[in-house]
């Protein structure tokens, strides 16, 4: 059976790799600034962005923090909606919310 659509744990260590090289971390770096401890923090992240393991919400949402984008990107599987949510988790607040008017203005038209 063919699988068109990538499983979750696949999306998942795919923008995770995909972040991690964006922001110029290692795997040690990025394990260690998520709260992992130092000695297997390479390891870990290693095993996330092979999508051998997944984990759990909490250390997801530690792991964005620490790239310096929104959970949601970790687990958006199309790549145009992943770029958005990526470039809006760097806006302040009042550019969200224009960003969320002009959004709102496109899916009219």
């Amino acid at each position: 059976m063919r699988r068109d659509t990538p499983t979750p744990d696949a999306v998942f260590a795919r923008r995770l790799k995909q972040a991690r090289l964006r922001s110029g971390l290692t795997q040690e770096q990025l394990g260690i600034h998520a709260g992992i401890d130092e000695f297997s923090a390479s390891a870990r992240v290693n095993q996330y962005e092979k999508g051998k393991h997944t984990p759990a919400i909490q250390m997801s949402q530690h792991l964005a923090r620490a790239l310096l984008v929104p959970t949601g990107f970790l687990y958006e599987e199309d790549d145009l909606l992943a770029s958005l949510l990526a470039i809006a988790g760097r806006l302040s607040k009042d550019k969200k919310k224009a960003l969320l008017a002009t959004a709102e203005i496109l899916s009219q038209s």
